[in-house]
């Protein structure tokens, strides 16, 4: 990729995760390049991921043992999410430690993943899960595994996924997510029937076009927890191969207009959003940048999004 002002903003030495991530996703280096191995070993010696693994008690959870996933946005769970965002793997032993943790503790008998007290899977739990645990590096997990089975089974009639009802909605984006990080020569039939049937649904709505106008849709958040917006689903419409599909271009758009005259964008919130249900608004709010501006997190998946576009194009 080019040089320009805004690659050098993320490859700058005081986010080393990001650094890593841009190092490897906008510039294509390869893993053996001293640059992005000094990079990654510094990740968790330095910056939002070090802050994080900081907190991080003994028996390998946040905030308290007997919940991984309370409280919102604190407890082990939301922590997991971000460091895998953040390109930590498990040759860590932290995160070794939490993941067998949060696998053990997660696990259901249906085959996909749930809190601690639920019977049953539920699918943010099964999506952002899976996706995490790929990331981390456990892709051959059985548990792994049978989670993309779950999504697969418990995919709604009208191609999207939901936690009731027949029909699927575009909130319940986490299997497309997680797919999206599936190495696919996992995939079987049935998981490849289901990415294009999930692809269909988010594409005959545009991203965007489902019921009544909802305002966080269209801010950009991190981290994402389970909310969806549209850079969340051009996130992972462009990492599944749908980029040159001319029903992004609304959502195209839009992130062209929110990018800055200086080439970078806004983090617009932090979940829960003031604007959302009130149901949606429980939780600690939990940020690693400050809401209205420049973000290195949002930055970095915007240019992906767009460099995505470019090489298939």
């Amino acid at each position: 990729m080019e040089s320009n002002d805004t690659l050098d903003w993320l490859l700058e030495e005081d986010q080393p995760s990001i650094r890593y991530l841009a190092l490897t996703q906008l510039c294509e280096e390869p893993q053996d390049n001293p640059e992005v191995q000094a990079a990654k070993e510094m990740a968790s010696k330095k910056g939002w991921a070090a802050d994080i693994l900081a907190e991080q008690r003994e028996g390998g959870w946040w905030v308290e043992e007997r919940s991984l996933y309370g409280p919102k946005y604190t407890a082990t769970n939301w922590m997991l999410l971000i460091l895998s965002d953040l390109g930590l793997e498990r040759e860590d032993p932290r995160i070794r430690k939490a993941c067998e943790l949060w696998i053990n503790r997660f696990s259901k008998s249906d085959g996909g993943f749930g809190t601690d007290t639920m019977k049953k899977s539920e699918l943010c739990l099964v999506g952002n899960t899976a996706a995490a645990l790929v990331r981390f590096g456990y892709a051959e997990h059985p548990k792994v595994r049978n989670a993309f089975q779950w999504l697969v089974k418990n995919q709604k009639e009208n191609g999207g996924w939901h936690c009731w009802g027949k029909n699927g909605v575009i909130d319940a984006w986490e299997g497309m997510s997680a797919f999206a990080v599936y190495p696919r020569a996992k995939w079987n039939q049935s998981m490849k029937r289901a990415v294009e049937r999930g692809a269909e649904f988010y594409l005959e709505r545009k991203l965007h076009k489902q019921g009544a106008r909802y305002g966080p849709w269209y801010r950009f958040h991190y981290p994402i927890h389970y909310y969806y917006d549209i850079l969340v689903g051009l996130d992972f419409m462009t990492a599944l191969g749908y980029g040159d599909d001319k029903r992004l271009e609304d959502a195209l758009s839009l992130l062209n207009e929110k990018q800055r005259p200086d080439g970078r964008w806004n983090l617009d919130a932090v979940h829960p959003d003031p604007e959302g249900p009130r149901y949606t608004r429980r939780g600690i709010p939990f940020a690693l940048e400050r809401p209205g501006e420049p973000s290195k997190m949002i930055t970095l998946r915007a240019m992906t999004v767009l460099k995505r576009l470019r090489d298939t194009r």
